[in-house]
């Protein structure tokens, strides 16, 4: 078995798992009332890569911990990131009709139910964390960073960037911005929670946490060049979005030769910075190729 075929395979075991929590988790789909509950697993459960929660369950096992007890922390991740496709795909934001390949919340139960479907997913993002089992002060140092990381000055600040930079001339830093927010946050903290939950040291912490900033980083340029030259029966999705909708992209500021470059540069960079944990972080290191090879 090739290392890339190991690598997909523990990627497939650890998204069963984060599933198999999630599904237990969440309200039952036929449970009053039944529109939302339906609704919160459309997209939930229509065939997500789980990077996230992956990301953080192997960076745990990177510190000598194969245990369960980071799941729950795991599963909160992508409740939290589905919560942010599903308002992505709104008519006010991207507006986009597909999905992972199904119909976009909205398109299938409207607006008005996709969005509380939306805002639902969050909260449960934030009573999952709740689950995670560990001392109570660290559990509230957990949840803050969430808060922060997904609030005004992370997540939210960079679709906010993204939408008033719409059909302007922006800068590389007003990229940089967005990209850093939009997405390479959420990235990098589901790395700093495999490490935190770990009890690593800080020197290990901040070092995963620059890993974490350049796959970030690099996973939006990706998309950035899919939304181009991606097909979009393996994207799930239409493409060329960004373009119709004036998005502040790498390919928009820098072309796509340069994009490409910047991603490889990071790829190097990430394969580094994780090179120094040696063959423990092999599968940190092949998903720098997961991500910069992936057609979906």
């Amino acid at each position: 078995m090739t290392k890339m075929m190991r690598l997909k395979k523990d990627v497939k075991e650890k998204r069963e798992l984060v599933n198999i929590v999630i599904d237990r988790f969440l309200p039952r789909k036929d449970e009053y009332p039944k529109v939302i509950h339906k609704a919160i697993r459309h997209t939930l459960f229509a065939g997500g890569k789980r990077v996230r929660p992956y990301l953080t369950i192997t960076t745990y096992q990177l510190f000598g911990h194969m245990d369960k007890k980071i799941l729950p922390l795991a599963a909160a991740l992508e409740l939290l990131h589905t919560y942010t496709l599903i308002h992505d795909d709104l008519p006010d934001l991207d507006d986009d009709t597909k999905r992972r390949g199904k119909k976009a919340s909205h398109i299938e139960f409207g607006e008005d139910i996709a969005l509380l479907s939306g805002d639902a997913l969050l909260l449960e993002a934030f009573k999952m964390m709740l689950m995670v089992d560990t001392e109570p002060n660290f559990k509230a140092e957990l949840i803050k960073e969430f808060a922060e990381v997904s609030g005004s000055e992370g997540l939210i600040g960079g679709q906010v960037a993204d939408i008033k930079c719409e059909n302007k001339d922006v800068t590389p830093q007003e990229v940089e911005y967005i990209h850093l927010n939009k997405t390479a946050k959420m990235i990098t903290t589901s790395v700093r929670y495999g490490a935190m939950l770990a009890n690593a040291r800080k020197d290990d912490i901040e070092r995963v946490t620059e890993y974490g900033k350049c796959i970030g980083l690099m996973f939006q340029i990706v998309d950035d060049i899919l939304d181009i030259e991606g097909d979009p029966h393996k994207l799930g999705k239409k493409t060329g979005t960004d373009i119709r909708s004036g998005k502040a992209t790498y390919p928009k500021i820098y072309g796509m030769k340069k994009s490409k470059e910047k991603v490889n540069e990071l790829k190097t960079k990430a394969k580094e910075i994780i090179g120094y944990y040696g063959p423990k972080a092999e599968y940190l290191q092949k998903i720098c190729e997961y991500i910069t090879t992936r057609r979906f």
